[in-house]
């Protein structure tokens, strides 16, 4: 009679988990489909289209240039709730394309003999001083410029969340004496705060704010008077593309908290019409004054030896990873709710810009196709490498299988212990309840501490990552202890 019991109630169990699966399967039958097919290279349109369904990218704006002229393509909404189109006039965060925007900067200063690339930090920032293995370490603006200044990638969770001027200073505070994964120039680390430092030493020697300086010697000059850096408040919130994250494979309304203490490397926010004048002037194709052209200029040419060594022929400088063989510059751009990527050929006068409010590599997905199509060669089709999309995914099928799970475990916990146990079952029992109290517990560490094992945090996680992803440590977390209780009945 039990063994008749027990098989009933694997087999109720297998039932309900199968109904289960199938439900969720039918519910994300169109993500799921649309993730697993191969993708469209027909047309330009239809690889663009492809993309923005697999990654859930709910708008997208393309610059494109060659041979003299310049397109704009705009595709999806700008706000999906109120069916608000993107066009050229769509106002995107383009995340770290804008520490091309601000090496300029650096360069400008530079040549008018307010500052130099092998100045010690610390001579216009005393308050900063990193340590290498235990001893004051010298970092230059050229370090900071090429990534080379040993500090490490992970810092960018002690960029304080805030939109007052002070965050900056907060910035420079909470890294001023961060232990460096390397000695200074000796290794190429792209780490962001590079950058906000950079914004903090264009203060000192300018006495004006960061966004000011810019703003006055290299936006107007390059007539991007739409363009303006994000702290929170828009000024042209007509304008302005919402910006979204990934859950359940699906593309949620997402307003990010504000870091004004990452500007300089991260808020700018612009629209294809402005990018059109930023883009030319890469080309030297515009008219713009002779300081800003040249500064430009030697933007593109850096030194080798200081410059940061990516991979064999790439080196980061100036803002730019730039292409030894090919003299092509790039760039990425990842806010958490925008992204952004940029391909120019400055001798060819070829380029491409494209913009998102998602984050996602749909992007440079799209811009690399569309520069490969201007260099002849084939498109091609979507790559399962998006790291935001993936992990979405996976903790979106960890959510239904963990309250499956949570389920079963309710309907144990509510139908009782049983009394019908033999001595020899009651021991086994024990020694199976105190194995899972054990294993339990580590899963359990195991969920709440896995962030701080790769050098993130809560709100790290919070920020960037899907929401499914917070689910799942929940739900996981509840099963964990669910598992534990139920162990615990035949402990004793």
């Amino acid at each position: 009679m039990k063994k008749t019991t027990r098989r009933t109630e694997m087999l109720l169990k297998g039932i309900a988990m199968m109904l289960i699966v199938i439900l969720a399967t039918a519910a994300c039958w169109h993500e799921i489909g649309t993730l697993l097919a191969s993708g469209e290279v027909d047309s330009e349109s239809a690889m663009v289209q492809s993309i923005m369904d697999k990654t859930a990218t709910p708008g997208v704006a393309i610059l494109s240039t060659s041979n003299g002229k310049t397109e704009f393509k705009t595709y999806g909404y700008a706000d999906k709730e109120q069916r608000r189109q993107v066009t050229a006039e769509s106002l995107f965060e383009i995340g770290s394309t804008t520490k091309a925007f601000t090496a300029l900067a650096v360069i400008m200063l530079q040549d008018q003999g307010a500052l130099k690339y092998t100045d010690d930090v610390s001579q216009y920032l005393p308050e900063f001083a990193p340590a290498y293995k235990g001893e004051k370490a010298k970092i230059t603006i050229n370090h900071l410029l090429a990534h080379t200044s040993g500090i490490p990638s992970w810092s960018i969770r002690l960029i304080p969340e805030g939109s007052g001027k002070e965050q900056l200073t907060s910035t420079i505070h909470n890294i001023s004496s961060l232990a460096l994964d390397t000695q200074p120039g000796s290794a190429y680390q792209y780490a962001t705060v590079n950058y906000d430092i950079l914004a903090a030493v264009i203060e000192r020697v300018t006495g004006m704010s960061y966004q000011d300086y810019v703003t006055e010697h290299i936006l107007k000059p390059l007539g991007m008077n739409d363009s303006y850096f994000s702290t929170g408040q828009e000024r042209k919130p007509g304008q302005f593309a919402q910006g979204y994250r990934v859950f359940f494979g699906k593309s949620m309304a997402y307003d990010a908290p504000r870091y004004y203490g990452n500007i300089a490397a991260g808020y700018l926010v612009t629209n294809l019409n402005d990018l059109q004048h930023w883009v030319n002037a890469q080309m030297g194709s515009s008219k713009i004054p002779d300081d800003l052209q040249k500064a430009i200029g030697q933007s593109h040419d850096p030194d080798h030896r200081t410059a940061g060594q990516e991979s064999e022929n790439l080196f980061y400088a100036f803002g730019w990873s730039q292409n030894s063989e090919t003299h092509e510059i790039r760039h990425s751009g990842s806010n958490p709710n925008y992204s952004s990527q940029v391909i120019i050929d400055p001798q060819r006068k070829e380029g491409v810009f494209v913009l998102a409010n998602l984050n996602s590599t749909a992007p440079t997905l799209i811009a690399q196709n569309i520069y490969d199509q201007m260099q002849g060669q084939q498109m091609k089709t979507f790559k399962y490498d998006d790291t935001y999309i993936l992990m979405d995914g996976i903790a979106s099928l960890l959510v239904v299988f963990t309250v499956i799970g949570i389920a079963f475990k309710l309907i144990r916990l509510a139908g009782g212990r049983s009394d019908f146990a033999t001595e020899k079952g009651i021991r086994r029992q024990k020694i199976k309840a105190r194995v899972t109290l054990f294993i339990r517990a580590l899963l359990l560490l195991l969920v709440l501490g896995w962030p701080f094992l790769v050098n993130y945090n809560y709100t790290m996680i919070s920020v960037w990552m899907s929401y499914s992803i917070l689910l799942w440590m929940g739900l996981a977390s509840l099963s964990c202890v669910l598992s534990m209780i139920l162990a615990g009945r035949h402990w004793r």
